[in-house]
């Protein structure tokens, strides 16, 4: 039976910690969908469009290269119905530092009740990533930072071109 999992989150922008988190995910799996949570009460810096070319381009290369299937996908409904929908029974949740693990503790909690058939995995940022922040990137890009520490190359001109007007 393949092993499939969903890893949610808004990806605005994707960092080098989204980075670390897929590329161990990806050697667990056999199939991981990354999954853009859509929420219509938040404005992203990025569109919806933007953020699955983002995610498919920068994802891509590393789902491969662990011989493993990557799809991107959408959702706007609970994390869960969306695993359910795309057959995973597996959530990938990355975590930075016991901040992070008290929430989703909290979270896999509910999750679990809900549907207790889709198991919630951590995956501990590595060292090097553990203070990036989607926010933290915004923040620094908005205001003429050099983030190209902090996430792909790709992601990197995009911000640049963001907020270049």
């Amino acid at each position: 039976m393949p092993r499939v999992a969903l890893y949610p989150g808004s990806f605005d922008p994707v960092t080098n910690g989204h980075l670390d988190v897929v590329r161990q995910a990806a050697a667990l799996v056999d199939r991981l969908i990354v999954a853009i949570g859509i929420h219509p009460g938040k404005a992203p810096l990025f569109s919806t469009e933007e953020r699955l070319s983002m995610v498919a381009e920068v994802f891509t290369p590393i789902a491969a290269n662990a011989k493993c299937k990557l799809e991107c996908v959408t959702f706007d409904d609970l994390t869960v119905t969306a695993a359910q929908r795309a057959g995973a029974t597996i959530l990938i949740r990355g975590l930075r530092d016991g901040t992070d693990l008290d929430y989703e503790m909290q979270i896999a909690g509910m999750n679990q009740t809900l549907v207790p058939d889709v198991h919630t995995v951590f995956i501990p940022a590595s060292a090097t990533v553990r203070p990036i922040t989607a926010t933290l990137v915004r923040q620094i890009a908005s205001m003429g930072g050099d983030v190209s520490h902090f996430v792909p190359k790709a992601v990197a001109v995009r911000l640049k071109t963001k907020f270049a007007g």
